[in-house]
């Protein structure tokens, strides 16, 4: 079996691990662009999520074990200048699994959002359509 196998093997691991939490995937998505300490991480996700979804220090930590457990996100060993950051943040990173599972997710979401779509009655409740991501032409 070829690399292909190995590709399927992947997507199967990432795909076992779904559904994600919605604080589980907003906090690989911050991840996606950059390591964050914790504080920034409940920033980004409420950003993200336009304010809809909001973390505790209760639930992201939790949810931060529980993503470092999975081996979807690491904790960086690089530290920004001591000068310009408290000694006591731990930054985390999107690992590649992570990165992988976080991309399944959001296959996963989009089958979801067009079978919604093709729903009879539900397109015009959708207002005819999903709306298009920030930014997206």
């Amino acid at each position: 079996m070829g690399q292909c196998g190995a590709d399927n093997a992947d997507d199967a691991e990432a795909e076992a691990l779904l559904p994600l939490s919605p604080g589980a995937y907003h906090i690989l998505l911050a991840l996606a662009t950059g390591e964050r300490h914790g504080y920034a991480l409940m920033q980004e996700v409420k950003r993200l999520s336009d304010g809809i979804v909001r973390l505790g220090p209760g639930t992201l930590y939790r949810t931060l074990k529980g993503l470092l457990d999975a081996g979807l996100i690491a904790e960086s060993g690089e530290r920004p200048d001591p000068a310009h950051d408290d000694e006591r943040r731990r930054y985390y990173r999107l690992t590649d699994f992570g990165q992988r599972v976080a991309q399944a997710e959001t296959r996963r979401l989009r089958r979801l959002g067009a079978r919604a779509q093709a729903t009879p009655g539900w397109a015009g409740a959708l207002g005819g359509g999903l709306p298009a991501a920030k930014g997206a032409l």
